[in-house]
């Protein structure tokens, strides 16, 4: 390995994948098919043979970038969003809708791959931004109106984003002169500000709607990619830079439990699982606000089995969507008969992000909850089993069993095609490997690994939380008590600016219409009283408009000589 780093000159590997991206769409399909999964293979192999430390210095307006550092956390999330790279290029193979998708992918997983291996904060921004870019194009390459609207919606809420993330880093240096990627915490100039454009881009409460409005829109294998890079790298940042910032193990909570409610409402199948997503990152957000060494090291464990978990579940999803031409749950049911390799597949993405023993989200979940028990909180715990068990409850089991086992609307499918298959399977095996071989990823954490994996006391009460949660699906389904799936609209926050804030903007625009309106016809009122008032008093027939008689005209002048005179004799 080492002779390949020092063949190839110390760069950022995902500059490389961007420009390789860029190439994309000229090349030739075939070629550039297998360019997507072995550039990322390569780059893989190159990047465990680069030495710890900064290899590419710049200077630039008296500010030093660092545009490639390399330690153990940026190596780990680096390592992830290869591996990520390769199982989407090899997925999307089995649906390429063209040339603009394959070089969107691999600037998005290039843009993300140097920021991880960035050491500064304005290269960090400048890969971020790229990233955000190429994610809007990947959205919008499905070509449907939807995917449109849904693309411009989340350009502007990720632009949003950067501006305040912009703000702060710009806060940040001019108050301490560095901008140098380290912890920086909420009380560290412009840190909150900083946190805040992470909040947008993380999918907090309250700005998280573009994740679910936006994923699911793009293409099959577009869902895929970008339910990976974007808020993952967000999760990067907040684990390099808020480690143990107390509100985050508020708000990871809050995003661990909201979206299960949501997702029992919700009809589309990617739909549900962008909820899912949402969920998965709110116990990893939890846990890098916890910021003890089993807390961040259950963040980051989390991080790298919920994007193979959850890549799975939605590559099942897009193959069934590529073979019968919807995602919606109350369209589907019964295709395992026809697509039994990717329901068994999906059934091992589906256990894994259930934290069952043996899968890999048992690896990092439990111990996240374990961590967050030492909180001085007393709900976080609670609040943290409750949303895995509705995990398990309204995706990791309805999902699966919905869309493959039960139901039918007499709609047929065909299996997956080979490339998705083969790409399903090698993240379903990784989902596997963690969860058998948990110790295999020791190099990958900031903190040495304890060995209470599988001790009983995390197996037996995980376990029964699984159970438990399957037998509560099982018994509400039997008496049909099971909230169904229905094609009705769920209103979240989006909402607001989708219809409220454009009902509001059209009423008060009539308002005012109505209002400057009534104004104009006063004023025209007004100037058509005085002009024919000014005509009755002052025109030819007018009171003051007649030539006066003599009569008239001696009296008006003896008036004016009383008055002179009065006025002399007064200021005389």
């Amino acid at each position: 390995m080492t002779a390949i780093a020092d063949l190839l000159m110390p760069a950022n590997p995902g500059l490389v994948l961007i420009l390789a991206g860029g190439l994309a769409a000229l090349l030739p399909a075939p070629i550039a098919r297998v360019a997507a999964v072995g550039l990322p293979a390569v780059l893989l192999v190159y990047l465990f043979g680069v030495e710890f430390g900064s290899h590419s210095p710049v200077d630039f307006l008296d500010r030093k970038l660092d545009l490639f550092h390399l330690d153990a956390l940026g190596r780990t999330f680096a390592a992830l969003f290869l591996a990520a790279a390769m199982l989407g290029g090899l997925y999307a193979a089995g649906d390429d809708t063209g040339p603009l998708e394959r070089a969107a992918v691999q600037v998005l997983a290039g843009s993300a791959v140097a920021a991880v291996c960035t050491g500064d904060l304005a290269s960090l921004f400048i890969f971020f931004e790229l990233a955000v870019i190429a994610s809007v194009f990947l959205i919008w390459v499905r070509g449907t109106e939807r995917a449109r609207a849904a693309g411009m919606r989340y350009m502007v809420l990720q632009v949003l984003a950067g501006v305040t993330l912009l703000e702060g880093i710009l806060s940040h240096a001019s108050v301490t002169g560095s901008i140098a990627l380290g912890h920086l915490g909420t009380d560290a100039p412009g840190g909150a500000v900083i946190l805040a454009g992470l909040g947008i881009a993380g999918a907090f409460p309250l700005v998280h709607s573009w994740l679910q409005d936006a994923y699911p829109e793009s293409t099959p294998g577009g869902t895929v990619v970008l339910s990976v890079f974007t808020t993952t790298l967000a999760i990067y940042v907040l684990a390099r830079c808020f480690a143990g910032t107390g509100v985050l193990v508020s708000i990871g909570t809050v995003m661990a439990l909201f979206p299960i409610l949501f997702a029992l409402l919700e009809n589309d199948v990617r739909r549900v699982l962008a909820w899912g997503l949402i969920a998965q990152l709110g116990f990893m957000v939890a846990g890098i606000g916890v910021g003890t060494a089993s807390a961040v090291n259950g963040a980051v464990l989390h991080a790298v089995s919920h994007v193979f978990s959850i890549m799975v579940l939605f590559m099942a999803t897009g193959a069934v969507l590529l073979r019968t031409g919807t995602a919606r749950i109350t369209e589907l049911g019964g295709l395992g008969s026809g697509m039994p390799f990717t329901a068994g597949l999906c059934l091992v993405g589906a256990a894994s992000l259930a934290a069952v023993p043996l899968f890999g989200g048992f690896v990092s979940q439990p111990m996240i909850i374990a961590a967050a028990g030492d909180t001085a909180d007393p709900w976080i715990w609670p609040a943290l089993t409750v949303a895995a068990a509705g995990l398990v409850y309204a995706i990791a089991v309805r999902v699966p069993v919905l869309v493959f086992f039960t139901g039918g609307n007499g709609r047929t499918a065909r299996e997956a095609p080979v490339s998705m298959l083969v790409a399903m399977t090698a993240a379903a095996a990784l989902c596997v490997a963690i969860g058998l071989f948990p110790g295999s990823l020791s190099w990958a954490l900031p903190f040495p690994l304890d060995d209470e994996t599988y001790a009983a006391g995390r197996i037996i009460p995980q376990l029964q939380l699984v159970l438990f949660a399957m037998l509560a699906y099982a018994v509400l389904l039997l008496l049909r008590i099971d909230p169904p799936a229905t094609s009705s609209v769920t209103l979240d926050v989006d909402w607001i600016y989708r219809r409220g804030l454009g009902t509001l903007a059209l009423r008060l625009a009539r308002l005012i219409d109505r209002g400057w309106g009534r104004l104009t016809a006063g004023l025209v009122d007004l100037v058509r009283f005085v002009i024919v008032d000014s005509w009755r008093h002052f025109g030819p027939l007018g009171r003051f408009g007649r030539a006066p008689g003599t009569g008239t005209g001696v009296a008006w002048i003896a008036l004016l000589l009383l008055v002179t005179l009065v006025a002399g004799y007064v200021t005389g």
